[in-house]
């Protein structure tokens, strides 16, 4: 080993000149680490004295918290030997590393910040504060985070004098060919990315889709998870699931209800007419119930049909039975103190013979005729 290389850059600096720059680099280390140390505390008291927004305050001092011990040591050591009048190269090589050292410190800086930053919105945004990281919180932080560390990776390896206009050409280029070769798992990825954005549903919600329904157990990066009604566990791809109509029940405020009450057609006008206010008095006695309207909708000689239309103030479907059950069974109460019946018109069969000339009654074809009673 030449110790000539190892010693030129020492060469022409004296000891005076170390020991200031040994002591430069000390009183920066103690004075970095304790200046971040008296910041985080002010944030604190700053946030619990209500003189800071408190989430700008967390961001901030959850950012300083990420400070990284190793970085601040370099970074006093970098400071100290700015002071010596080092020989070339080693005077590019400390400023090589002053943009690594800060650069690394600030990514670091960055990826907190986007990992509560993301979270915070996420949070904010979502019906349930409470509620675990979703998905988008995890792909949205992810993305942001892998963009920031190429992008600084790119720029370290152009501040050493590699040329990485050629370096992303070839990762376009090698970019184009891995999408074509995986492009359905793409799909599922960015079909869950879109998934995460828009929010068409998220985990706990009830759904239908492709003439499935359930409950939203796990929502991945190229699978859903659904546990349908009947108990078992439906997969289906992100993709496929995004071709499809989702119907998300868990996002009603309402339900409407619409159907038909059918009485036989001999019942007189005078008490049909009675028939859709004593049903609008029926339903307007049901809790969490809108009435909207009663009508007679159609006259034919089969049945009388009266169209009830009314809303259930809550999603949950066991209400909407629990109050459609509630309705026919007083309107069957009300048609019985109103003497009026839903049973079909009977009818009476008659039969008619025709003697045609040269044959007997008895041998003539019959006709039947069905008239209502």
């Amino acid at each position: 080993m030449d110790i000539n290389k190892l010693t030129a850059p020492l060469a022409g600096v004296s000891t005076e000149e170390w020991m200031t720059a040994i002591a430069a680099a000390v009183i920066s280390f103690l004075a970095i680490h304790a200046g971040v140390m008296l910041l985080r505390r002010q944030l604190c008291r700053m946030a619990e004295q209500g003189r800071a927004e408190k989430p700008f305050a967390e961001l901030l001092k959850g950012t300083l918290a990420r400070t990284s011990n190793l970085a601040v040591i370099l970074i006093s050591l970098l400071l100290g030997l700015s002071l010596l009048d080092l020989a070339p190269p080693w005077d590019q090589r400390v400023q090589h590393l002053w943009f690594i050292v800060l650069g690394l410190q600030l990514m670091l800086y960055l990826d907190r910040a986007v990992t509560i930053g993301t979270r915070r919105y996420f949070q904010q945004h979502a019906e349930d504060e409470a509620a675990p990281s979703t998905v988008a919180n995890t792909l949205v932080g992810w993305a942001v985070k892998a963009m920031l560390w190429i992008v600084f990776l790119l720029a370290v390896l152009s501040n050493l004098g590699i040329n990485v206009s050629t370096f992303v050409a070839s990762l376009g280029i090698g970019g184009i060919a891995v999408a074509l070769a995986v492009q359905n798992i793409l799909g599922d990825l960015f079909a869950s990315l879109s998934i995460a954005v828009d929010k068409p549903f998220e985990v706990g919600d009830a759904i239908s889709v492709a003439g499935t329904s359930g409950t939203v157990e796990h929502v991945g990066l190229k699978t859903t998870r659904i546990r349908a009604d009947s108990g078992e566990q439906i997969v289906i791809s992100n993709a496929d699931l995004l071709k499809n109509v989702v119907r998300n029940f868990k996002r009603m405020s309402n339900r409407r209800v619409q159907f038909s009450l059918r009485v036989n057609p001999a019942t007189a006008p005078a008490l049909a007419s009675a028939i859709p206010a004593a049903l609008r008095e029926i339903i307007e006695r049901q809790q969490n119930v809108r009435f909207e309207r009663v009508h007679l909708k159609a006259i034919t000689q089969d049945a009388l049909e009266f169209e009830l239309v009314f809303y259930v103030l809550n999603s949950s479907y066991g209400s909407y039975m629990d109050a459609q059950q509630a309705i026919l069974l007083a309107s069957m109460e009300k048609f019985e103190q109103l003497g009026v019946t839903t049973n079909n018109p009977a009818y009476h069969l008659v039969v008619e013979r025709h003697a045609p000339s040269g044959e007997t009654p008895r041998q003539a074809p019959r006709a039947l005729k069905v008239q209502p009673r």
